[in-house]
């Protein structure tokens, strides 16, 4: 799997990050409020400039040390008083995992205590840390940051992440920072990596125990024994398979702030980051929850393969209707991953277990299928001649030609005469008339729309 490098932003509380992070994604996601301490958790997406991809990470504020244990909190951020320590966690394993870390500070502030503090933290990292100074909406107020020199963490580039200003020369210096070439492993690990995912107690360590034939990790009914992700290599058929347990998922207002739990959860979504398949494990006997369908979101944000297994098979009551109707419940619930194989199976007596691997090794072969342009097009053609494009006032999208751009996940280009008539229903028609020919079982595809430069001249 491709290594794609980490940038962390860190500062102390409501100083722009989440604005600023805005920004470089290119989108709304963090949440944004003039309270302190609105962001809890990491928020991380992918980023892109000069032709570089990286991870972009926001993290919440790090309070001074000497506030926290003097218990001095900022009154407006009160409501997440009891966070501190749990979100200053969090931003120090983002700085332990970044490659470049960018320590945002507030121009129309100016430097505190606390920024100090935090610069005092990254200096004794090694790692390249930039300086921005956010909120300089106007020349006047940019000029402002020369104060911050006194950091002692070199030069200080001025920026709005409300209006951009100055983020480009930011992002130029990111660039630059980052590695080269991000160091492999010692040795390159080529095992096909499945990760066994799902909430407290659906059979996660159960289900690895079942697959190896014996007893790798403690199984117990107590919700929550996997604290950590454990990996354990096999074989199967010449083909080598990492398998992944991972703790159980469950919803973030169910978690105790600071927590062994919480970091496992943590733990746990990175494991997912780091597989080529997710398995993800339901309760047959609870059925499917939100909880369920959320995980299933943290999989596809991923861009994963993934099986769903529906474990406790053998503890259901059941007549020749009953696994219809559960199936038709998980494929409601699971409606945004239409692609994906269902298997009812017993970690306890081992039914359909043998089933698992194959499916697993049969959906990662299908992130690297690759159709032929033409095909593609004969595939466009007749999508179209069975349903026309939208019109939108008065214009009709045209679909000039489409090609398979990327693998892993497949990823496609259509080239059209206006990308603003492109409407999510038609393009998930035009999917699901590729899935028609090519399957892609278990596996998302990517669909991006292009208008070309005559097309945008209108």
């Amino acid at each position: 799997m491709k290594n794609i490098p980490l940038v962390a932003l860190v500062g102390r509380p409501n100083v722009g990050k989440s604005t600023l992070f805005n920004r470089i994604v290119g989108r709304r996601m963090a949440v944004i409020h003039d309270r302190p301490g609105t962001t809890r958790d990491r928020q991380q997406a992918e980023a892109d400039w000069s032709g570089v991809t990286f991870t972009l990470v926001d993290t919440g504020g790090i309070e001074a040390l000497n506030r926290v244990m003097a218990g001095i909190v900022d009154p407006m951020a009160e409501d997440s008083a009891k966070f501190i320590a749990e979100i200053r966690g969090q931003a120090e394993l983002a700085i332990g995992e970044a490659d470049v870390i960018v320590m945002v500070v507030d121009l129309l502030s100016g430097m505190t205590a606390a920024d100090e503090e935090v610069a005092d933290i990254l200096r004794r990292t090694n790692k390249p840390v930039l300086l921005a100074a956010s909120k300089g909406d106007s020349k006047a107020r940019r000029e402002e940051a020369v104060e911050f020199y006194n950091l002692g963490l070199g030069e200080v580039f001025p920026v709005s992440g409300l209006h951009g200003a100055g983020v480009g020369d930011l992002l130029d210096a990111v660039v630059e920072a980052l590695p080269q070439k991000l160091p492999e492993s010692e040795e390159e690990d080529t095992s096909l990596k499945i990760a066994i995912v799902g909430r407290p107690n659906v059979g996660k360590s159960s289900l690895l125990n079942r697959l190896l034939g014996k007893e790798r990790v403690i199984v117990s009914p107590v919700p929550g024994t996997t604290r950590d992700a454990i990996d354990t290599q096999i074989t199967w058929h010449d083909q080598p398979i990492t398998l992944i347990d991972t703790a159980g998922i469950r919803r973030r207002g169910r978690i105790e702030h600071g927590a062994v739990e919480q970091y496992s959860v943590l733990r746990a979504l990175k494991a997912l980051k780091r597989a080529d398949v997710a398995l993800l494990l339901l309760d047959a006997i609870e059925g499917i929850t939100a909880q369920d369908a959320h995980i299933a979101s943290f999989i596809l944000d991923d861009m994963r393969s993934v099986i769903v297994l529906v474990n406790k098979w053998d503890a259901i009551e059941k007549d020749s209707y009953t696994m219809r109707e559960e199936m038709d419940k998980i494929r409601e619930a699971l409606k945004f991953l239409p692609y994906v194989p269902v298997v009812f199976i017993s970690a306890k007596t081992g039914q359909r277990v043998s089933e698992i691997i194959p499916l697993a090794i049969q959906a990662h072969e299908e992130r690297f299928v690759r159709i032929p342009t033409s095909e593609i097009n004969r595939i466009l053609r007749t999508a179209v001649s069975k349903q026309a494009p939208p019109f939108k006032a008065g214009k009709r999208l045209k679909i000039r030609y489409g090609s398979q751009v990327a693998v892993d996940p497949p990823k496609f280009l259509f080239h059209v005469n206006d990308v603003d008539l492109v409407h999510f229903t038609y393009e998930r028609y035009l999917e699901n008339q590729i899935r028609a020919a090519y399957p892609f079982t278990g596996t998302p595809i990517m669909m991006s729309f292009r208008a070309g430069k005559e097309d945008r001249r209108g």
